[in-house]
C-alpha cells in the first residue's frame, strides 16, 4: 500500500483526467486510474487499472479489489462519453449508454468508497460535469447526464456533510483536449466561432481544470460543498459578442 494519500480518478489516461492525475501525483498523492486504456506514461505514483466503467459488474469487482489494497478517501468522477444528436435522432440506447458512464458509474464509485471515507470522517468527492449541463444543442443525452451529476453533487453534499465528506462539481467549458481538437480542428470556421464565444478569447487548458480539482480535493477545502465551479472562460456569465 502506498504511504501517500490515495485518490481514485476515473478516465485518467487522457484529456482532463490525465491532467488531474498528473497534478495530483505532483501534489504528493497516489492516483488509482480507472480507464479502458493505459496512459502513454504511467506515473511513478500511479496505479493503472483497466476498467470499463460502463459495465457495472466489472466496475464493482475492480472497486472491491482496490479498496482491499488502498485506503481511498478522495474520488474524481471524470470518465465520460458523448453521443451527439438532436432530440429527433437521440436513441434510448445512446441515452442509456451515456447515463451508464457519466452518472451510474459515479454513483457506484461513491458507494464503494464511502465506508473508508466515513471511517476516516473525511472525504473529498469531485464530479466533472460540463457547462453543457446549462444547455447545448445536439447534446441531449450528454447535457442531461451532466445536469444529473449536478443534482447528484448537491444531494450527496447534504447526505454526507455530517461525515466530514465534501462533494463538489466542476463544469468545464471548451477545453483543448484530444477529443475537442479532433472535432474542432484549429483554424476551422466552427472552431473560430467557439473561440469568439468565450469572453476570455481562448480555449481552456486541461491543467486549468486540474488546478480547480486539486483545490477542491485539498484537506483545507473543508467548508466548500455542494458547489459547481465553471471553468469556462466566462461563458456561463455571458457569451462574448
Amino acid at each position: 500500500m502506498s504511504a501517500r494519500e490515495c485518490v481514485l480518478v476515473t478516465g485518467a489516461s487522457r484529456g482532463i483526467g490525465r491532467a488531474i492525475a498528473e497534478r495530483l501525483t505532483a501534489d504528493g498523492m497516489h492516483v488509482i486510474n480507472f480507464d479502458k486504456a493505459a496512459p502513454e506514461n504511467i506515473a511513478e505514483h500511479e496505479t493503472f487499472v483497466q476498467v470499463d466503467v460502463s459495465d457495472e459488474k466489472i466496475l464493482r469487482t475492480a472497486l472491491t479489489d482496490v479498496t482491499s489494497k488502498f485506503k481511498i478517501t478522495r474520488l474524481v468522477n471524470n470518465a465520460g462519453i458523448v453521443r451527439p444528436a438532436t432530440i429527433e435522432k437521440t436513441t434510448i440506447a445512446d441515452f442509456q449508454a451515456v447515463m451508464n458512464v457519466n452518472v451510474a458509474a459515479a454513483i457506484i464509485c461513491v458507494q464503494a468508497l464511502l465506508p473508508a471515507m466515513k471511517s476516516a470522517h473525511f472525504g473529498r468527492i469531485v464530479n466533472i460535469a460540463s457547462r453543457a449541463a446549462l444547455g447545448k444543442e445536439e447534446r441531449i443525452a450528454y447535457a442531461t447526464s451532466k445536469a444529473g451529476l449536478l443534482g447528484l453533487t448537491r444531494t450527496l453534499a447534504l447526505e454526507l456533510a455530517a461525515d466530514g465528506i465534501t462533494v463538489n462539481a466542476i463544469g468545464p467549458g471548451p477545453i483543448a483536449t484530444e477529443l475537442f481538437q479532433s472535432a474542432n480542428p484549429p483554424g476551422a470556421p466552427a472552431t473560430q466561432r467557439i473561440l469568439d464565444s468565450v469572453p476570455l478569447g481562448r480555449i481552456g487548458q486541461p491543467e486549468e481544470v486540474a488546478h480547480i480539482a486539486a483545490s477542491l480535493l485539498d484537506q483545507r477545502a473543508g467548508f466548500t460543498t455542494g458547489q459547481v465551479v465553471y471553468v469556462c472562460g466566462g461563458m456561463t456569465v455571458g457569451l462574448s459578442q
